[in-house]
């Protein structure tokens, strides 16, 4: 029986040409895998057909924009994930659903091995393999077009050479990478830091210096997760597709940003972002107010670690399972209303209650009917600082 390799099939150039190159390269048989994340464009039904076009003897599409919203974004949400505190996790939430379906179809189809179709300088390749390592740590890995040195004039003249049925004359001058959490540019002029970001490179954003009237959204949530827009129940894909669209609208969630890579190196990229940065910023001023101080101090380190994991491609390691744990139960009365007011690019909270909040206003009131006992602070103050007050006292003995 003839080896099989699934491959994470884009529907462009690259992987096109890597059906042909694996086969030509190991005699191996080639499924095709696209997964619908929520990225629109082209037609998947029509990529899969491209595959087969191309060689494959399988190809599978997927619909993951559900479980992609409930399984990996939700979880960013509650956890507050920005990378470098600015960056939602575009990419790096798509990568590990696309490794357990992979995984999955490996499974089914008997294949040995699976392939994907990224360079030796991104992210992504660490991300697919490490997650392949992690649930399937018999499966190998091939990476055609890092490990075969193909450029872009390569891939065309073989595709040109074997007859594979792809259209190069379209070219765009960025590099894209976009699902139903946002969407990512680089290269062409973006790789000059100091050039500012071309109006046409936005898709998701509307130019946030266009005056227009603003927007006001009240959004809904419980137990950490978003659940309703201005009182109406959505499944979380659509409400985050809507909250892309009003908050896009009013240019929210535009970040240029010079990255950190894992492997060593700075990029320059852009996001954008509308629906992530509405739904963080909302969520993290509900946490405010209904998160104990403790927690809530010790929560915003583990957010920090919880996105700089899943940006490692460490998705399925034992500490990310351990902080996921965690951030489930600190979760858990993350419930109420928070209103935000989008407006010239910002999305700014005006507005946040709920049956769960430690906000107490007999407590925080200096107006009549204030409960708070000023005569315990004293006291107070003084256990406090005693330990302080203990080792300053100390250190002007031993200095004299």
């Amino acid at each position: 029986m003839t080896d099989r390799v699934v491959l994470a099939y884009s529907g462009g150039l690259d992987t096109s040409v890597a059906i042909g190159w694996i086969g030509a390269e190991t005699g191996a048989d080639v499924v095709a895998l696209a997964i619908d994340v929520g990225q629109g464009g082209e037609d998947l039904n029509a990529i899969r057909e491209r595959a087969l076009q191309c060689g494959a003897v399988e190809s599978v599409v997927v619909d993951a924009r559900e479980e992609f919203a409930h399984s990996f974004v939700g979880p960013a949400i509650k956890a507050n994930a920005l990378y470098m505190d600015r960056y939602p996790l575009v990419s790096s939430l798509s990568r590990p659903i696309i490794v357990k379906h992979l995984v999955d179809a490996a499974r089914a189809h008997g294949a040995s091995a699976i392939a994907h179709g990224c360079t030796g300088k991104g992210n992504d390749q660490v991300r697919f393999e490490v997650g392949v390592g992690a649930l399937a740590p018999d499966l190998t890995v091939m990476a055609p077009v890092r490990d075969s040195g193909m450029t872009r004039d390569k891939a065309i003249a073989f595709a040109e050479e074997r007859e594979i049925p792809i259209d190069v004359s379209r070219r765009s001058p960025y590099s894209i990478d976009q699902n139903l959490w946002g969407r990512t540019a680089e290269c062409g002029i973006l790789e000059d830091p100091w050039v500012a970001p071309p109006e046409d490179v936005f898709v998701y954003t509307s130019d946030p210096t266009v005056a227009r009237p603003g927007d006001e959204v009240t959004i809904s949530f419980t137990d950490g997760l978003p659940v309703a827009l201005d009182g109406r129940g959505l499944a979380l894909v659509d409400l985050i597709a809507e909250l892309n669209t009003r908050a896009g609208a009013q240019g929210v969630g535009r970040i240029d940003l010079i990255e950190d890579r894992l492997v060593g190196i700075k990029s320059r990229e852009i996001y954008e972002c509308p629906a992530a940065i509405t739904l963080l910023v909302a969520h993290r001023d509900l946490e405010d107010l209904t998160v104990e101080r403790d927690l809530a101090r010790f929560k915003r380190g583990v957010d920090q670690r919880w996105g700089e994991l899943v940006y490692d491609g460490l998705w399925f390691s034992p500490l990310k399972l351990a902080l996921d744990a965690f951030v489930d139960n600190a979760s858990s009365n993350v419930s109420g209303d928070v209103r935000v007011r989008l407006s010239a690019g910002r999305a700014d909270v005006v507005g946040r209650r709920g049956d769960a909040s430690l906000y107490s206003h007999a407590l925080a009131t200096y107006d009549a009917g204030d409960q708070f006992d000023q005569a315990d602070a004293k006291g107070f103050i003084n256990l406090w600082g005693l330990p302080t007050k203990v080792w300053a006292a100390r250190q002007q003995r031993l200095s004299r």
